[in-house]
């Protein structure tokens, strides 16, 4: 199986809606601290694999190993635990909240104290709140959000929205971080420094970050290794040369 330097490990992952195969055979290995890239044209399949490994879609077969643990028929919160994070195509944000607060959401899955605790404000919840306020603005600092700590997220240019929630991904403590098309909607500036923030990511927190993205640009430029999907099956997979000059991937992507 997967020896110490695989954190992620997915094999034959598939998944049927009614009698139509969306994905099928899938099968993925993620070292630790690499950055890695799943494309492929539209409809490919690419946010149903994602949603298959953080657990939002129940795999029709095969099977997912994180860090040697079978993860396979956990919940999404159980998956949370375990360390995959995600951020997803459309921002999903609490607009209303603070820029802070929508930080701490991401850190529930480590919630220490009780409902009870938490309803007569007894000294464990107090300790926790000054935790995750500590925790908070130390992400906010890294994606220079902390002077926006306290206005509402939806006051956030587009750009700073995106950083606010990798941060907030990056809360829930993971090993393996997800993301959904994070230069989708910036201009060439801001995903030059998008590319900046996932090494940095990379490099500050110790994990492995797993992207889907269209600028190919970006993925032919952070990416160590590339997979790439069509109509729900593997097209073949490697590095960025590699796949830059694969002539199935060229076939796909151009309909040649």
């Amino acid at each position: 199986m997967s020896d110490r330097n695989t954190i992620l490990e997915a094999e034959g992952l598939g998944i049927d809606f009614g009698g139509l195969t969306a994905v099928n055979n899938f099968r993925l290995s993620i070292e630790k601290k690499q950055i890695a890239g799943l494309i492929g044209p539209n409809g490919a399949g690419k946010t149903t694999v994602f949603n298959m490994l953080t657990k939002v879609y129940e795999p029709s077969r095969g099977k997912i190993v994180l860090n040697g643990e079978d993860i396979t028929k956990k919940t999404p919160i159980e998956v949370s635990r375990a360390g995959i994070a995600r951020t997803f195509q459309n921002i999903r944000l609490f607009n209303e909240l603070s820029v802070e607060d929508n930080v701490k959401v991401g850190m529930h899955n480590r919630l220490e104290y009780s409902p009870v605790t938490g309803v007569f404000r007894l000294p464990r919840y107090y300790a926790f709140e000054k935790m995750a306020h500590e925790k908070a603005l130390e992400l906010l600092d890294i994606f220079d959000l902390r002077d926006q700590a306290d206005i509402k997220a939806s006051s956030l240019p587009y750009g700073a929205q995106r950083r606010l929630e990798i941060a907030r991904a990056l809360a829930s403590d993971p090993c393996l971080l997800l993301l959904d098309e994070p230069a989708a909607g910036m201009n060439p500036r801001e995903t030059a420094d998008l590319m900046e923030t996932i090494r940095l990511v990379r490099d500050k927190f110790d994990i492995a970050i797993l992207l889907i993205e269209h600028d190919m640009k970006l993925v032919m430029g952070i990416c160590e290794k590339i997979t790439v999907i069509n109509y729900g099956m593997i097209l073949t997979h490697g590095t960025p040369e590699e796949v830059r000059t694969n002539k199935e991937v060229i076939r796909a992507y151009l309909g040649e």
